[in-house]
Parts: structure tokens; sequence; C-alpha cells
């Protein structure tokens, strides 16, 4: 199962006529690619069931929520679906986005983490940050996903030292890695075992951050 083509015809044609009159004209047709999209978004999860386990695949409205935002148009311009891994023992998520003229990317990491999580691992890296430090330099994830991303602090946080000899790991808010895809890539037929094999090699992360955030800082089980 391959990302449809007629998936970006729609978007694009999307982005030039984002209205709703438009958009009911085309409602069968946007039903018919959404129903393919949700069965790529099953075959890349039975795929990452094979070496994960996914709690949960969600696949994004196309509608917009409109009600906070300057920008009124009604539709989204991409298809996305999220997969959540098995919790609690089991952290980080899985984002794949997809849009036309080479905009499709991967998300995975941490986006928005809760302040007690956030505290737990600026508590372990302040204590020691080598085993992070050897994971995020290894040579295949960083050919995979480059550094690690996430907004930063500009001073350090509550607590800590900004002479701390971790700060530079410690005021991260958020831990994250992407990587993006030209439209070649994404609609060839083995873009699912592609996706795949991107969110495998992010496993020595999420399993080094699944340990931290599962235990206290002596090492014992918080589940």
């Amino acid at each position: 199962m391959a990302v449809p083509k007629d998936a970006f015809t729609f978007l694009k044609q999307l982005k030039n006529n984002n209205n709703r009159e438009w958009f009911t004209e085309h409602k069968a047709e946007f039903k018919a690619i959404e129903k393919e999209m949700k069965d790529f978004y099953y075959q890349v999860e039975t795929l990452l069931n094979t070496h994960d386990t996914i709690q949960k695949t969600k696949a994004f409205r196309i509608y917009r929520d409109v009600r906070f935002s300057k920008d009124k148009t009604p539709y989204k311009k991409h298809f996305a679906a999220s997969f959540t891994r098995k919790k609690p023992e089991l952290r980080g998520g899985y984002y794949l986005h997809l849009s036309p003229e080479n905009e499709s990317f991967l998300a995975v990491g941490f986006w928005n983490p809760n302040p007690d999580d956030l505290k737990r691992v600026r508590k372990e890296w302040q204590i020691d940050a080598s085993e992070i430090r050897n994971i995020l330099k290894d040579k295949k994830l960083k050919k995979y996903w480059g550094e690690m991303q996430g907004e930063q602090l500009k001073s350090a946080p509550s607590g800590f030292d900004k002479n701390e000899p971790n700060i530079d790991l410690i005021n991260f808010k958020a831990w994250t890695f992407t990587h993006q895809f030209t439209d070649k890539e994404v609609l060839s037929p083995d873009f699912a075992v592609k996706v795949n094999e991107y969110f495998q090699t992010i496993r020595p992360f999420f399993d080094y951050m699944s340990e931290v955030l599962t235990t206290d800082l002596n090492g014992r089980s918080l589940i």
C-alpha cells in the first residue's frame, strides 16, 4: 500500500480552492482518498508493531480549528497521523506529515512534556548526561535524524545553575527530531517501509527516555 498520487493532486487543488463550496463539490473524492490514507497509516502501524507496541494511531482531521486563528481557511493542506506508544512504560511518539511540493516530514520525540517529566529528565542530565550524549552522537541516529531539536530556554531553568556542565541539554523544553522527504520519495511504493526504518532508528533514544521517565533518581520503578 503506497500513498496515493491522487492525495497530492487533491491537496494542490485544495490549496487554490480552500473554501467550503469547492470542498463540498469534491467531498466524495476526498472521502475515497482519506480511506486510502488510513489504509497507509495502518500499514505503517503494522510495521511499527513488529518492533514496538503502538497503543493508538490517530489520523488527523482535515478540518482546521479557526476560532483563534487569523487564517480563516477551513481546511488543512496536508494529511497527517500520529502513532502513540503503549503507556505508561513506553514513552515518545511518532508523527507523519504528508504535503506536496516537498514539504512532507517525519517527527519523533517529546513535543510538550509535562512539568514532572521535564524536571525528571533535567535532573537526570544534571547528574549524568554521558549516556544521552553517546546516543545523540551515534552515527546512525545522526545520519537519519541529525541533531536533537526543540525550544530552549535562554537562561537556566529554575533550580539549576547556568554554569551546570550539561546546561546545553538541561535548557531544552522539548526533545524532538525531524526528517523531510521529497514528493518522489513519498509516492514511491516502498515509502511505508522507509518510514518504519526511520522510526526504528530512533529507538535507542526512546528506550533511554522511557527508562528515565519510568524510574526515580535512584532507579526505582514508578510504574
